[in-house]
């Protein structure tokens, strides 16, 4: 590690300060402090949109051993390529090594103003989340700073990483054409369906219904995104009316809690969350059980689903809670679980086949 160490410090809301080294950018952020437990992977959590308005903190405790580069990033058409509000990692890779490396995290960070911290005992500061839950927090190199500033939260986090106007995406073999509308859609969504066949026109969050249904198109994808599933009261009616039309509809993550509020069940906010690439997930249908990657803070109560609408369809083997939702409509289905998952696991992405399939039909 470099010698020439800055103090940087997490300021946690109840109090609890972790004084450690800057890397990255320097400056203050305030976000909510979440962890991930995924080993590989950090270019694509960093750029992941629906981590829009939070610290992220990785259990594993080296990051960054194989570079970044220019071909994974996660973000999907918006320019805040990191939407992250501060990094957080036990030690980082001053000389990482692979034949597609074209930087080091910290200069991923740097280049995108992100604040990042290194140098603490991550273990510690996860088994405090994991016992009080998420929390907000600040991270800093400015040691005057002693306490968050909750007027620097992001407050409309979807809005802040959806498109602001609508993007086409062609597909050299032309079947079908997907209206893809962006919460915060990682790029990985768009490429499933775009080897598929699929032309993919990604709409802003707050494009009506009407521009979607006589838009001429075979389906609707309902994207991922950050936050609480709640606050989106246009987004939830937009869903609502493309739920009650014959039109083939596939949500992933926020979308899938999007689908199912629209149909009146309940969402409930997570201790801690999940968020990472080993989450257990239960096929009911099958009994089989996947392996899947996740990225969530919020979970559908599961005896808030109307049967005489929809079912479960899947369950987090951890602690029951809903992965997903089939709705008895007949064109419509959602998962909490990111099947697109990159970097991995890949063991869901046969969803996006079935929601050809329902096309087809």
């Amino acid at each position: 590690m470099n010698e020439n160490k800055i103090p940087a410090f997490l300021i946690l809301e109840n109090g609890r300060v972790f004084k450690g080294y800057s890397f990255g950018a320097s400056g203050t952020s305030v976000g909510e402090a979440v962890f991930t437990t995924g080993m590989t992977g950090y270019q694509e959590t960093l750029t992941d949109p629906s981590y829009s308005g939070q610290i992220i903190i990785q259990t594993f405790p080296l990051i960054g051993n194989y570079g970044v580069n220019l071909d994974d990033y996660e973000s999907g058409g918006n320019a805040k390529q990191i939407a992250a509000c501060g990094y957080v990692v036990r030690e980082w890779c001053e000389n990482p090594s692979n034949f597609r490396e074209n930087g080091t995290v910290n200069e991923l960070l740097k280049r995108h103003n992100i604040v990042g911290l290194y140098g603490i005992d991550t273990r510690a500061l996860t088994r405090i989340i994991r016992e009080y839950g998420v929390m907000n927090a600040v991270i800093t190199t400015d040691e005057s700073v002693t306490k968050l500033d909750p007027k620097l939260l992001v407050t409309e986090p979807v809005k802040y990483v959806s498109v602001s106007k609508k993007q086409v995406f062609p597909s050299e073999d032309e079947k079908y054409n997907i209206a893809l509308i962006d919460y915060g859609y990682k790029k990985s969504i768009k490429d499933e369906l775009v080897k598929r066949g699929c032309t993919v026109t990604v709409f802003p969050y707050d494009t009506g219904a009407d521009e979607i249904l006589n838009g001429g198109f075979d389906g609707v994808m309902l994207s991922n995104g950050p936050g609480d599933p709640q606050v989106n009261v246009k987004s939830i009616d937009t869903v609502r009316d493309i739920l009650n039309s014959d039109l083939p509809l596939f949500g992933i993550c926020l979308g899938h809690q999007l689908a199912a509020l629209a149909s009146g069940a309940r969402t409930v906010k997570l201790k801690y969350g999940h968020r990472g690439a080993n989450q257990p997930v239960l096929d009911i249908r099958t009994g089989k059980t996947y392996i899947t990657s996740q990225n969530h803070g919020y979970a559908v109560v599961n005896d808030s689903v109307n049967p005489d609408i929809a079912e479960i369809s899947h369950t987090n083997a951890n602690d029951k809670t809903s992965e997903g939702i089939r709705y008895k409509n007949g064109h419509a289905f959602t998962v909490q679980f990111h099947p697109e998952a990159h970097g991995g696991p890949l063991d869901t992405a046969y969803l996006f086949d079935e929601f050809l399939e329902l096309i087809q039909k």
